[in-house]
């Protein structure tokens, strides 16, 4: 049996980080002009980790498979991101934010680098003010917070709802003056296809460029993996339609374990689906539970009426709405936390609330923040006894304000006004908080290969906060990796220029090669596609939000079955040698079908309900409303690898058995 060494420090957890950094091995300047590091995707993780290991003095290769950084996958966050600085003197500290990213997490994260990320959040908003990221700012020119689920402070940076864009926009503009300098060799549209190991160490990647087809050796001292999570193993969800799992999936094959692969976050508000034809989600901002309050019509008569088009949800009186995040968790209202609000919306559908044609909608209801703004503007105007249509337009000014470029988006997608009539939203696959398992030095079981950012397992337990995944991607590039590799890299200052002229690129070069013949030459009689949509559909139904035993167990042998299909039947148009997107695909859905099989076995080992799952067998309903349960529960670490399955592994365990009403997050104690 393997053994997992965390490398955590000893010592008091406010201590570890400080004492690490204090007792590493360094690279000095010059030294680091020696060394080599290939840096696997350029999102917000790998974009901040390839301009900061440059300006150390490092010689990094980055990857991206878009045309250009710009279009990673951040650009796509809207809310915001978290960092614990008490600008609004509401009791926010480290400490605070630690403890609410391992609440959230329904006590899974590792504990060490939950509190290491929140002691360097602060460092991350001055370095982005430093870049020129436009944060909003209040009246009075400081930079404005605002709250998100799970939490009861406001400690969200923000820029508008284009927070991911403008972050990435900052790491981007680093990176370019270090391509500028010749410290970064950019290599856009190439995808890592394999990893090569040499004497036990990740010594480069077989790439390919997507334009020309042409497969490449690229050979550094250290791989550096940031290329996001798997959530569009689901095929819909609210990801890119280019979001895939290849380059983790590839290390995983190469001996790098995975941890909690069933693991994902269930985002509440999303634009609900309109059909089987659809290509992927729309996201809408959690930071629109600020001011929107989510209800469901209690009366069964009202939910038939508006699906029939007979009744608009503005003719529904205050007293027939049921505000059930209000009603059931008074102290966090609409801003609990993602899980806890995505369970609770498809409860009321699955109950037969649901108020859209397919019957899976809740509504996000702005009338009471538009009249509350309203009549504040009004008052600050010094506008007395304003009518309804003055305090309406003043209130819309401020949302607008606010939330302007969400609402937008929203009208041009679902053609109404959501100034005028509610949102409607439904929880989709969004994030994954499972990924490869690293250490303290963020580098997994492979000696030499690292995983920052989503890719990774560490920080979000079952249950990721909102506005923490930039957090955890810009902490990871700028300000967590930059040190721990260099403790590694300490050792290869007198190693030299790694040669891909080896038998391991080669051999590795030609099982890639082998696959794209396979897929190229397979005469077969089914489209990528039908594949991935059969297996998100299997994923959706028996992985998704509520699981029990049979269904996993049936999951695994239909994926089993789908995969042996997909073998037998894909067909691939066009040639090898040129730009193929779908041969791109077939590449990454047979990845998927891989992690889906090992998904629905981590699901199964897991007898519990926590995070976004909801597992059936295991909890009794008995609380006043189906769906409010009170469960036993223990928490444990699990790690799963491709035909391995590891004891718990290095996260602080809490072995007693606690009684506790899961949704209403009553304070548990942890060590």
């Amino acid at each position: 049996m393997a053994t997992l060494d965390s490398k955590i420090p000893k010592g008091p957890l406010k201590d570890k980080w400080t004492t690490y950094k204090d007792k590493i091995d360094l690279v000095n300047p010059a030294n680091k002009r020696l060394i080599d590091v290939i840096v696997v995707g350029t999102g917000l993780a790998g974009g901040s980790a390839s301009a900061t290991l440059a300006e150390l003095g490092y010689n990094v290769k980055a990857f991206a498979y878009q045309d250009s950084p710009r279009r990673a996958h951040s650009i796509a966050a809207q809310g915001g991101i978290n960092a614990a600085k008490n600008y609004q003197g509401d009791g926010d500290s480290f400490y605070r934010l630690f403890y609410d990213t391992v609440k959230g997490g329904d006590y899974r994260s590792r504990e060490a680098n939950v509190y290491r990320l929140a002691e360097v959040s602060a460092n991350i908003i001055d370095q982005c003010v430093a870049q020129g990221v436009p944060f909003a700012r209040d009246y009075g020119g400081q930079l404005d917070n605002r709250s998100f689920g799970g939490v009861l402070v406001s400690r969200t940076f923000y820029a508008k709802g284009q927070t991911g864009q403008q972050l990435l926009l900052g790491a981007y503009s680093a990176m370019n003056r270090q391509i500028a300098r010749g410290k970064i060799e950019m290599f856009n549209r190439h995808e890592m296809l394999d990893l090569v190991i040499v004497d036990g160490k990740a010594r480069g990647i077989i790439a390919r460029n997507l334009v020309t087809g042409e497969i490449e050796r690229h050979s550094a001292h250290a791989v550096v993996i940031a290329s996001g999570g798997y959530g569009n193993v689901y095929f819909l969800s609210t990801n890119a339609m280019g979001s895939n799992a290849t380059a983790a999936w590839k290390i995983h094959k190469k001996g790098a374990f995975f941890a909690n692969p069933c693991y994902t976050q269930i985002h509440p508000t999303c634009i609900p689906r309109s059909g089987d034809y659809q290509s992927k989600l729309t996201l809408m901002s959690e930071s629109l539970r600020n001011d929107g309050r989510i209800w469901v019509p209690k009366k069964m008569e009202d939910v038939l009426a508006i699906r029939e088009g007979k009744l608009k949800p503005t003719q529904i009186a205050e007293e027939d709405r049921d505000y059930y995040l209000e009603r059931r968790y008074p102290a966090f209202g609409n801003l609990v936390p993602r899980d806890v609000a995505s369970r609770a919306a498809k409860e009321r559908c699955d109950a037969g609330y649901g108020v859209n044609a397919t019957g899976e909608a809740v509504y996000l209801d702005f009338k009471s923040a538009i009249e509350r703004y309203g009549k504040e503007q009004c008052k600050l105007h010094g506008i007395k006894n304003p009518s309804h249509e003055k305090i309406i337009a003043e209130g819309e000014k401020i949302v607008e304000a606010k939330y302007g470029n969400l609402f937008q988006m929203y009208e041009k997608i679902v053609d109404n006004n959501p100034y005028k009539t509610p949102m409607m939203i439904y929880p989709a696959t969004h994030y994954t908080m499972g990924g490869i398992w690293v250490d303290y030095n963020l580098m997994t079981t492979i000696d030499g290969c690292y995983a920052i950012g989503e890719a990774n397992f560490s920080d979000h337990g079952a249950n990721r906060l909102g506005a923490s995944a930039l957090m955890q991607g810009l902490a990871d590039g700028y300000f967590v990796l930059p040190y721990t590799i260099g403790n590694y890299l300490s050792n290869d200052i007198r190693t030299g220029k790694i040669s891909t002229d080896t038998k391991e690129f080669e051999e590795a070069e030609k099982s890639v090669k082998d696959r794209i013949d396979f897929f190229i030459n397979n005469k077969g009689e089914h489209s990528v596609d039908y594949y991935h949509k059969k297996l998100g559909k299997i994923m959706w139904e028996k992985c998704g939000m509520a699981r029990n035993e049979q269904g996993l167990k049936e999951a695994m042998a239909e994926i089993k079955a789908l995969r042996k299909d997909f073998w037998k039947n894909v067909t691939v148009p066009g040639a090898a040698n040129e730009m193929n997107p779908e041969l791109e695909k077939a590449g990454r859905v047979a990845d998927f079908l891989e992690l889906g099989e090992l998904f629905a076995k981590d699901a199964l080992d897991r007898t519990e309900s926590c995070g976004g799952h909801f597992r059936e067998e295991s909890v009794e309903l008995d609380g006043p409303q189906k769906g409010e349960a009170k469960r036993n529960d223990k928490d444990y670490a699990y790690v799963a690898a491709w035909e391995y399955k590891g004891e718990p592994a290095d996260a602080v365990l809490h072995k007693e058995e606690l009684e506790f009403n899961d949704i209403e997050l009553k304070q548990r104690s942890y060590k």
